[in-house]
């Protein structure tokens, strides 16, 4: 070994503290551990997704009732809120659905790179982002 090759920093115990906040986690970690907030957020609000489901289609006043919980509220949840929730399960489904599918490309691919993993990454971010914006307008009633 050269005296001109820089020797690699060693990384022992982290204080949670201090060095958490200055970590800078690629776009891969953060994918990551958006995956999984993403599906435990789903498997939380599985009994509310399905209430969503069931009130949606056992009949027309059922719906009426849906319709009504999204506009004016549920009791002293205001129709906002249910909105939001269903907001945030829109981009759950949305970012954990196009997560598994770059896993699934990583794995049926073998593309299992540095560059790869980053720009999938992005892309997956951009996606679950961009598409939960343009479905939070519609359900906010922007066009």
């Amino acid at each position: 070994m050269t005296e001109l090759a820089k020797k690699r920093p060693e990384f022992k115990n982290i204080n949670a503290i201090k060095d958490l906040t200055t970590y800078r986690l690629p776009p891969a970690g953060w994918v990551s551990i958006l995956h999984r907030i993403s599906g435990l957020l789903m498997f939380l609000f599985l009994p509310f997704i399905i209430w969503l489901f069931d009130t949606s289609v056992s009949s027309e006043y059922s719906y009426a009732v849906f319709r009504g919980a999204f506009n004016e509220g549920l009791g002293f949840v205001p129709g906002w809120f249910l909105k939001l929730v269903a907001l945030a399960l829109i981009w759950a489904y949305l970012h954990h659905f196009i997560a598994g599918l770059r896993h699934l490309w990583m794995d049926v691919a073998h593309a299992v790179s540095k560059k790869f993993g980053h720009t999938s990454a992005l892309v997956t971010l951009a996606l679950s982002i961009g598409l939960t914006v343009v479905l939070g307008a519609k359900l906010f009633g922007l066009y």
